[in-house]
């Protein structure tokens, strides 16, 4: 018997036995499907991250204040007023930091804005024009803070979109006049929509000169003048590291900190954040998708079974054929290309339940799911490999039978 015989007879075969051989490769189409969508869903999250986090600005160091110290108790990052308009004017000299391109001080409070009988609650973040760049953000409709707008202290307003819709809904907020903490700005732009994170919002800001910020809603006391953080856009992503080091050691000296241990400020890039945030959805990734491999192997097992009951019940037709001169490679090859057949279907229908899935599951669950080529591509191989390795045993003792024992059965 050939191999194409013995193709058309294993085809024959599981139509045959079309339930079983449906019930069998059901294990399998569920492994593979799954894999596919937890492939998918951490993929999807991954770029989710990443592009979040790019949104933040281009080569960004986030500089921070440190911790407040009261006896033994120490607060949390970010507390303290270590942070002032001088570091960040020192930060934005060629001459002290000539790897850092952009440097954007910030003054952040949560403020409630009003507009007629709209009100709503956002961050109102006091800085200067260089925001924009060093935050990779875009005005889509009038136009971004000026120089001349942060040294006079104007009381004028960039606003996230959602801020814009909120309070202006159905007409343009440029020009229009909006309560910030009960005193009037005029909007001078809108913001490109950017999305939002598990932690922040981009749409929902407001954007006002330091100047005024400091003004309105400086912090008092011993911390007067002192900024919420200082933004820092390094040259290209090459100089990230000298601006860094160039960042970290001029704050230091600025500060009178001896050593760097001691440093009352913190230095974030945003490739950290990213590689953080990357390899804890790649773990993520790795741990969904051996759960959905565990799924795929008890699959695999469950064909096994059924392959060994088939075998069982088909003796006096494996003992027939051998009495009229079937060999035993040819009985080995017919029910290893039935194994693989199964294997190879249920990886068919699981690659398009996977598809379907990666179609519908993200209008259910508002996240995105990637479509891996590797894991479709991947998934078929795998599933016809375990058509293969799980077959084999069936197939072994379906060609081992005797053909006297097998008649004599019947």
């Amino acid at each position: 018997m050939n191999f194409w015989l013995s193709l058309r007879t294993a085809v024959e075969s599981l139509v045959e036995r079309r339930l079983r051989t449906a019930l069998t490769t059901l294990g399998i189409l569920i492994g593979i499907a799954a894999v596919i969508l937890t492939v998918g869903l951490g993929e999807g999250a991954q770029s989710r991250v990443t592009s979040e986090i790019d949104a933040l600005g281009t080569n960004l160091l986030i500089i921070s204040p440190g911790s407040t110290t009261t006896g033994p108790v120490h607060g949390a990052l970010g507390t303290a007023g270590d942070l002032t308009l001088t570091d960040a004017n020192a930060l934005g000299s060629k001459t002290n930091c000539p790897d850092c391109a952009q440097v954007a001080p910030v003054l952040q409070s949560s403020q409630v804005l009003t507009a007629g009988s709209n009100n709503w609650t956002a961050p109102v973040v006091g800085t200067t024009p260089s925001y924009l760049t060093v935050r990779n953000r875009q005005v889509v409709l009038g136009s971004g803070l000026t120089a001349n707008e942060v040294s006079s202290a104007s009381r004028v307003a960039v606003v996230g979109s959602e801020v814009a819709t909120s309070l202006f809904p159905g007409t343009s907020p440029v020009g229009q006049i909006t309560d910030i903490a009960g005193i009037p700005f005029t909007i001078v732009g809108v913001l490109n929509p950017a999305g939002s994170s598990a932690s922040t919002n981009l749409d929902n800001l407001a954007i006002v000169p330091i100047s005024t910020a400091e003004q309105l809603f400086g912090r008092a006391g011993p911390f007067a003048n002192s900024l919420s953080g200082i933004l820092v856009s390094s040259t290209s992503s090459a100089t990230m590291g000298p601006a860094y080091t160039e960042a970290f050691s001029l704050l230091l000296q600025l500060h009178h900190v001896s050593r760097p241990s001691l440093a009352d400020f913190t230095i974030t890039p945003q490739t950290s954040l990213l590689s953080t945030a990357s390899l804890i959805t790649h773990t993520l990734t790795i741990l969904l998708a051996g759960v959905a491999t565990i799924a795929l192997l008890v699959g695999g097992i469950g064909a096994m079974n059924i392959m060994l009951v088939s075998v069982t019940e088909r003796v006096s037709e494996i003992g027939l054929r051998k009495a009229l001169g079937a060999t035993r490679s040819a009985i080995l090859r017919q029910f290893l290309l039935e194994a693989i057949l199964i294997g190879l279907a249920g990886g068919v229908f699981g690659v398009g339940l996977g598809l379907v899935g990666i179609l519908v599951l993200p209008h259910l669950l508002g996240t995105s799911i990637v479509v891996s080529s590797l894991a479709i591509v991947t998934s078929l191989v795998v599933a016809t490999a375990i058509g293969l390795v799980f077959g084999v045993y069936p197939a072994m003792r379906a060609a081992r039978l005797s053909p006297i024992v097998a008649l004599r059965s019947e």
